[in-house]
């Protein structure tokens, strides 16, 4: 396999997120059904947080048990680094972004404050999936770098069973990028959408491209501690949205969405990925 038959499937796998995408213009009635969406999205990346820490500390402990302590020491800082930018990042970002003055209505009265109130609810609310793209986009590179260091080093058939799996799974992610837009009834436009699975998806074929030339424990830990700590930030903000429409209906959506990341995985597991 060339490489640029191997980066044009890392590229296939990456644009998958778009199967789920759409369902962002799809304007939901009532708010059970925006609650559970937003639980939804909660649950898958609930499940995607797991996987990706389990995967970023497979490498520390392998320096654990080969006794390597200076490989430990050196990953274990990359590992804290990651998670800590990934988390606090976010954080402060946000808070610049809730600095910006909001557009609302120049009406007199109770109707503009809570006309006010709404818009910036829905800001926050793309401003949140736009922060999920991000965490989904620093792993989905890790995979792309999975995919291209396979196929360098001859594994070709390794090669297309991660492009069949990471593809699969990204289709549910981008469900989880527009699930908070749904809880707001937020309606992206389709450049929107563009712009977010370009954030999303695109990483896959960039780490595919990296993979195929490069092969770093290093960089692989540092691009799985950075989403695991953007992933950590968005799921507690999630949690914040669920809490003030229903818990209740919050806990059996993110039941659903961690059963969906968990029933996309053992296909990858059945499928021998």
């Amino acid at each position: 396999m060339s490489t640029w038959q191997t980066v044009l499937l890392g590229a296939v796998a990456g644009l998958t997120i778009f199967v789920g995408l759409p369902m962002g213009r799809v304007r939901t009635r009532g708010t059970p059904a925006k609650t559970f969406m937003n639980g939804l999205s909660a649950g898958i990346l609930v499940f995607l947080f797991f996987d990706i820490l389990q995967n970023a500390t497979r490498p520390l402990e392998n320096s654990v048990t080969g006794h390597h302590w200076g490989k430990l020491a050196g990953m274990s800082a990359v590992y804290a680094l990651g998670i800590g930018v990934g988390l606090l990042g976010l954080l402060y970002v946000s808070r610049l972004w809730r600095r910006r003055p909001v557009k609302g209505s120049l009406g007199p009265g109770a109707m503009a404050v809570a006309e006010k109130a709404h818009t910036t609810l829905q800001q926050e609310a793309f401003q949140v999936g736009m922060s999920i793209a991000a965490g989904i986009g620093l792993h989905n590179f890790s995979e792309g770098l999975a995919i291209g260091q396979a196929a360098n080093g001859g594994q070709v058939s390794l090669a297309l069973l991660l492009v069949i799996g990471f593809g699969l799974h990204n289709a549910t992610e981008g469900f989880g990028i527009v699930g908070p837009l749904a809880a707001a009834d937020a309606m992206p436009s389709w450049g929107w959408l563009l712009a977010a699975g370009a954030i999303g998806g695109g990483p896959t074929f960039l780490g595919t491209l990296l993979g195929t030339s490069i092969t770093s424990q290093y960089v692989f830990v540092a691009f799985l501690a950075l989403a695991a700590g953007a992933i950590l930030y968005v799921v507690g903000e999630l949690f914040n949205a669920g809490r003030r429409l229903s818990w209740e209906i919050s806990l059996w959506g993110i039941l659903a969405g961690f059963l969906l990341g968990l029933l996309t995985e053992m296909i990858l597991v059945g499928a021998g990925v």
